[in-house]
């Protein structure tokens, strides 16, 4: 029987998202205009969003988010 290795995460799920939006958003500006481009950024924000989302749903008394 096989076991499953279980990776115990070294940065905060934000912190991870971070710097996936960093290198996406790198990743297009080396990319000439177009659906790749867009697609790229958009990812970045998505990345952006969800670390912010996250830090607002850890933060003590779940503030509004700004």
């Amino acid at each position: 029987m096989s076991m499953k290795r279980h990776l115990i995460p070294t940065q905060s799920l934000e912190q991870r998202l971070g710097i996936q939006a960093e290198r996406l958003r790198k990743q297009a500006r080396g990319t000439p205009p177009g659906v790749e481009r867009q697609r790229l950024i958009r990812r970045a924000r998505l990345a952006e969003t969800g670390s912010q989302l996250s830090d607002w749903l850890r933060s003590p008394g779940l503030r509004a988010p700004t």
